[in-house]
């Protein structure tokens, strides 16, 4: 091959590269923003439980979808031993990443179902779940490994500081949701309804702003 040809290929690559990078960061977006919407209460109100479940679910395979961009870009298979440690984190980051999203996928669907039976029952409403907030934190602390050497990652925009942050921030504030979601078998009331919706609207916010700030940086460096 020219070195003509190579360098075509290898702009083609990046090019490809980038054009990944923004999908994922709109899945993210989208999806951040389903999970906001859904966790306002004016909007709770209108669309009703059934409607509101919908929002999440919807979230929830925006957020599946991006997360599934993100991993394939990282790589298809594990880290092997020659993997560098900013590779490394961010694959695991990005395999954990995934796998709570599914986490979510289940607990939104499950949700969505139960709201559809039961409108009325106590917690009925999606909150994050204990599984996915666990993976998100797991994920979002690797992140932050990763960002610490950012110029040996595969693509040096696929991790920012303020990316990684406002993940780490918004995976605290979903683990919060799920801990205040969680219904007292002795009253059937939820541990704390406050930090129940509260959770959820920070972290969709942490996640929104994360993925617009990501999508900003991919054009700027393009």
């Amino acid at each position: 091959m020219s070195t003509d040809a190579a360098a075509t290929s290898a702009s083609a690559g990046r090019a490809g590269r980038r054009r990944r990078l923004r999908r994922e960061a709109w899945g993210f977006a989208v999806g951040s923003l389903c999970f906001l919407v859904g966790a306002v209460p004016f909007y709770a109100e209108w669309a009703g439980v059934v409607g509101t479940n919908i929002t999440f679910f919807a979230g929830s395979i925006f957020f599946t979808a991006a997360a599934f961009i993100q991993l394939s870009l990282s790589g298809r298979r594990p880290p092997r031993n020659d993997t560098n440690r900013a590779d490394r984190a961010d694959w695991w980051a990005a395999a954990i990443q995934f796998f709570g999203t599914l986490c979510f996928n289940v607990s939104t669907l499950v949700a969505l179902l139960a709201a559809i039976a039961d409108p009325t029952r106590v917690g009925a409403g999606w909150r994050p779940d204990a599984w996915g907030s666990v993976a998100f934190l797991v994920s979002s602390a690797l992140a932050v490994v990763a960002t610490k050497d950012r110029a040996r990652l595969w693509d040096t925009d696929a991790r920012t500081w303020h990316g990684t942050w406002l993940n780490l921030l918004g995976s605290i504030a979903f683990g919060a949701s799920a801990v205040g979601a969680y219904v007292v078998p002795e009253t059937d009331t939820l541990l704390s309804m406050f930090w129940a919706n509260l959770g959820t609207l920070l972290g969709a916010i942490c996640f929104l702003v994360a993925a617009l700030l990501s999508r900003r940086t991919i054009d700027a460096e393009a």
